[in-house]
């Protein structure tokens, strides 16, 4: 039987590779106009490209995609810019992981296809936020669904940025329904909360998951607009806050923000626990994890 999503699938991963080329060329723009500040005589910060795998059990092609990392440039400390697609049949645990979240004839047919952009960016400068932006959609013979967000994760708050970045995306989604900004931002509210730490990671964002309303077109349309407000929505930000001027004690926060955010998306976080899972390379599902952290 022919897979009525044969020709959907390449649109999907054209459009997040197109979205990747997007990030990457304002990125390396916003390095290159960088030009007073601690470490403004520092060569302009470039992605370096690797290909990535995904590991099958049988040898099999599986899919991968492009890890992109630039690290120490004269804005970002570390970002990384990752796309991917991979497919295959799901191992045990995935499969379990899968059927207790409710996709249905996991046992029966465990064939998957997922394609996705995955960004997270940690900053020189400690007033500047670190960001992170994920959107995916999943495929089984029996189910598909649209997934991500993205969302602000601030060491040193200030209450203009996080209007801002609510504001923008709230534009972004209006065309997509009434009250569905407030639907995302609560879910982003709950998703990245740490139990442990008894409070949210940064200020929150957007996010969904399992995004299938049964039109299509329809949830595809807002995946890439959940894509197309992150520039609009971070880099303003970064252009007002990277000549601020910091401290010790400015630089010690953002240290230990980090560790709060490692202990996320070592402990919580879905997509780390799928790409692991899974087999994907393990650098660019763990890209996400600050260069220097610290705990007290």
């Amino acid at each position: 039987m022919s897979d009525p999503f044969d020709a959907r699938k390449p649109r999907v991963s054209a459009w997040f590779r197109e979205l990747r080329d997007e990030i990457v060329a304002a990125f390396e723009a916003l390095e290159d106009s960088q030009t007073t500040g601690p470490f403004a005589d520092r060569q302009a910060g470039r992605f370096e490209v690797t290909k990535t795998t995904r590991a099958s059990d049988d040898g099999s092609d599986a899919g991968g995609g492009l890890m992109s990392v630039l690290r120490g440039g004269r804005v970002f400390e570390k970002v990384g810019v990752n796309v991917s697609t991979v497919y295959g049949r799901l191992g045990d645990a995935a499969q379990k992981a899968m059927a207790a979240r409710g996709v249905p004839g996991m046992a029966e047919d465990p064939r998957f296809w997922a394609s996705g952009i995955s960004l997270v960016a940690h900053m020189q400068n400690p007033h500047c936020p670190a960001v992170h932006m994920n959107t995916r959609m999943f495929w089984t013979p029996n189910a598909w669904w649209f997934g991500g967000g993205s969302d602000l994760n601030p060491c040193i708050e200030y209450e203009a940025d996080t209007a801002h970045f609510h504001a923008v995306q709230e534009t972004y989604l209006a065309p997509h329904g009434a009250g569905l900004h407030a639907e995302l931002k609560a879910w982003a509210d709950e998703y990245f909360y740490i139990p442990h730490r008894h409070r949210a990671r940064g200020v929150g964002g957007i996010f969904m998951d399992d995004r299938n309303s049964g039109d299509w077109e329809a949830d595809f349309a807002l995946t890439q607009d959940i894509g197309r407000a992150f520039l609009p929505a971070f880099l303003p930000i970064i252009e007002t806050r990277r000549d601020t001027a910091w401290t010790e004690d400015d630089k010690e926060a953002q240290l230990v923000h980090r560790g709060l955010y490692a202990e996320y998306n070592l402990v919580y976080d879905r997509g780390t626990k799928f790409g692991l899972a899974t087999g994907h390379d393990a650098n660019a599902v763990l890209m996400s994890l600050p260069p220097m952290a610290k705990w007290i």
